[in-house]
């Protein structure tokens, strides 16, 4: 049974910086695309960046160039790294892990951007 852990989250001020992770357990790792999905207040759920198995990668439009995805398949792990942040960038974060057989999520980490 696949198990998601995400951290990292917290209060953070405009213009700052965090790193999230994702912490998977119970899947072969290297054959899950793993994203980050947020969901704000009223909002709908949006993708945020995925990583291939290969190690490609891609974002949403609202963070290209200030969040990094990246993986660490020794530690089974994912992280994103945020920076420039955004009051818009509050929100829930969830991790997502996808394979030939699983579609499964975390219980997300909170984010808040606010001085």
């Amino acid at each position: 049974q696949v198990h998601i852990a995400e951290s990292g989250g917290g209060l953070v001020q405009p213009g700052g910086s965090l790193t999230l992770s994702c912490a998977v357990s119970g899947i072969t790792f290297n054959r899950a695309a793993i994203s980050w999905f947020r969901q704000g207040s009223g909002n709908k759920r949006e993708l945020v960046a995925v990583i291939g198995r290969s190690g490609g990668t891609n974002y949403g439009d609202s963070v290209k160039d200030r969040f990094t995805i990246s993986r660490d398949s020794a530690k089974q792990m994912v992280f994103l790294q945020m920076s420039s942040l955004k009051p818009e960038d509050t929100a829930v974060y969830y991790c997502n892990v996808l394979t030939d057989t699983e579609d499964s999520w975390g219980q997300g980490t909170q984010v808040i951007v606010s001085s």
